[in-house]
C-alpha cells in the first residue's frame, strides 16, 4: 500500500535579499507573503518519492544537485527519487552564482539547504497510508494567455505596448488544471495542483508566492482538512495578460495584487471541482529516472560578441530603457553569456511517477506546446509537466517559436533541434 506524507516550511529570506527575474537588481524590502517550501513524499513499500516544490523562481543546477544529495544522503534514498522544483515567482529569489541574478547570502543558502532537507524528513516522517487519484479541470476563465504576439510590421512580440498592431498569437495557451489527490488514512489529505503560466502578477520589491501562493491557500479552504502543494506546468511563452483586451479591462480588482489572488481563487475552484471529480490512478509502483541533456553550444562570432558588448555597455550605462528594447537586450546578453561558454549547454530532465501519474521536470521555463506533446506522446499516462526542475537553465522554446524569432528566442542559449533532443529522452525515461 502506498503512504504519502506532507511538510511545509518558511523559506523567506532575510531583508535586503536580492530578487530575481527582470533585467535590473532589485533588493527585497518587505514581505507581502511568506515563501514556502512544501513537499510531498511517497513510498510503494520499497522506494520513497519527495516531491518538492520552491516559492524561488530558479535554483540552478549546481545548487538543485547539492539540494538533491543532501535530502538523498539524509533519507538514505537515491538521488534520482528527488525530485526538486521551483516556481519561477517573480517577486523571490535565485539560488544562482550569476553576478545579476543570484541570492548574494551565503550563510543562509547554507541554513536554506539544510531547511529543504527538514522539510523532506518531516513530510517522511508524517507519511500514512493513502490512495491516489488525479483529475483535470479547466478554470471558469482563461487566466493564461500566450505572450507572444504576431505583429502587423513588427515582426514577433513578447508583451507587446501599444505602439504595435497585434494581429494574432503565436501559439495557445492552457487553462486546465490538473490534480493528483491523496486520500490519507489518519491523517490530513493532500493536493498536488499544476497550472500553466507565469507567476509575474505582483512585481515590486517585496517577497510573495504570487498566484500560486493564494491558490494553495485558497485551495485549503475550499477543501476542509487538505494540505496543498503547487507546481508550475510549462509556461515559457504565457503569462496573465491578454493583450486583445483593452488596458482597464486586463486586471480584475484594484491592481496586481487583486489579480494574483483572483488568479489564484479561480485556479483553487478549479482544484475543487477536480478533487471531487478524481479518478484512482493504476499502479503504485514508484520509478525514477533522470537526465542531463548536452545540447551543443550555438557559440556567437567575434563580430556579433562586440556588436552585442557595445549594445550592453549602453544599456548598463542607462542609455536605454530594457522595456522598448527586450529582444535586443535578451540577444546582447545570450551572446555575452555564451562568448566563452562550454562545448555544450546541459539540459536537465527528470520523470518521476506512482502508477500512470508521471511528473516530467523540465530543468528550465519549457514553453506550453511541451506540456501538449508529452500528454499526446502517453496517452495510458496522466502526465504533470513542471518547469525550472532540477536546474533552472533559461527559456526552452519549441522548434516553431526558434523560427518564429522574438524575445524568449534571441534570449534562449538552445537552438531547434533542443525539442527533438527533449522528446525524445523524456520518451525513453517514461517507458
Amino acid at each position: 500500500m502506498l503512504k504519502a506524507g506532507f511538510s511545509r516550511l518558511d523559506i523567506t529570506p532575510p531583508l535586503g535579499a536580492d530578487l530575481s527575474g527582470y533585467f535590473s537588481r532589485r533588493i527585497s524590502d518587505g514581505i507581502l507573503d511568506p515563501l514556502f517550501v512544501n513537499t510531498v513524499s511517497v513510498n510503494d513499500g520499497e522506494n520513497t518519492l519527495i516531491l518538492m516544490a520552491l516559492d524561488y523562481i530558479g535554483v540552478r543546477l549546481n545548487y538543485a544537485d547539492k539540494i538533491r544529495d543532501h535530502i538523498a544522503g539524509r533519507l538514505g534514498i537515491p538521488r534520482e527519487f528527488v525530485y526538486v522544483a521551483a516556481l519561477h515567482q517573480h517577486t523571490s529569489p535565485c539560488l544562482d552564482d550569476n553576478r545579476d541574478t543570484r541570492l548574494r547570502d551565503e550563510a543562509f543558502k547554507d541554513v536554506l539547504i539544510r531547511r529543504l532537507g527538514d522539510s523532506a524528513v518531516y513530510a517522511s516522517q508524517d507519511m500514512k497510508p493513502a490512495k491516489l487519484f488525479a483529475g483535470s479541470q479547466t478554470v471558469s476563465e482563461p487566466i493564461a494567455f500566450v505572450r507572444r504576439y504576431f505583429t502587423e510590421s513588427d515582426g514577433v512580440q513578447t508583451n507587446p505596448r501599444s505602439k504595435y498592431v497585434l494581429t494574432g498569437r503565436c501559439a495557445e495557451a492552457d487553462n486546465t488544471l490538473r490534480l493528483i489527490k491523496f486520500e490519507v488514512e489518519g491523517g490530513g489529505d493532500i493536493a498536488i495542483l499544476n497550472f500553466s503560466t507565469h507567476p509575474d502578477v505582483i512585481g515590486g520589491n517585496k517577497f510573495s508566492a504570487d498566484w500560486p501562493g493564494f491558490a494553495r491557500r485558497f485551495t485549503e479552504e475550499l477543501i476542509p482538512g487538505v494540505r496543498a502543494a503547487f507546481f508550475t506546468g510549462c509556461q515559457g511563452d504565457s503569462n496573465h495578460i491578454d493583450f486583445f483586451k483593452p488596458k482597464d479591462e486586463r486586471f480584475k480588482g484594484d491592481g496586481r495584487y487583486d489579480h494574483s489572488r483572483f488568479m489564484g481563487r479561480t485556479v483553487a475552484e478549479a482544484a475543487a471541482v477536480a478533487w471531487k471529480n478524481a479518478e484512482p490512478v493504476n499502479g503504485e509502483k514508484i520509478f525514477a529516472k533522470c537526465a542531463v541533456l548536452e545540447h551543443r553550444t550555438q557559440r556567437p562570432s567575434e563580430e556579433e560578441y562586440q556588436k552585442a558588448k557595445a549594445w550592453y555597455a549602453d544599456y548598463e550605462a542607462g542609455r536605454l530603457d530594457y522595456k522598448p528594447h527586450i529582444t535586443e537586450l535578451g540577444n546582447a546578453a545570450r551572446i555575452i553569456a555564451l562568448r566563452d561558454a562550454p562545448e555544450s549547454i546541459p539540459v536537465p530532465l527528470a520523470a518521476v511517477g506512482i502508477g500512470n501519474a508521471v511528473f516530467a521536470g523540465f530543468g528550465g521555463e519549457a514553453f506550453t506546446a511541451y506540456g501538449k506533446a508529452l500528454r499526446d506522446g502517453n496517452p495510458d499516462k496522466f502526465v504533470i509537466s513542471t518547469v525550472c526542475t532540477d536546474g533552472y537553465e533559461g527559456y526552452i522554446p519549441t522548434a516553431d517559436a526558434f523560427a518564429q524569432g522574438g524575445y524568449e528566442v534571441q534570449s534562449s542559449h538552445f537552438s531547434p533541434p533542443v525539442q527533438e533532443e527533449i522528446l525524445n529522452a523524456f520518451s525513453e525515461m517514461i517507458k
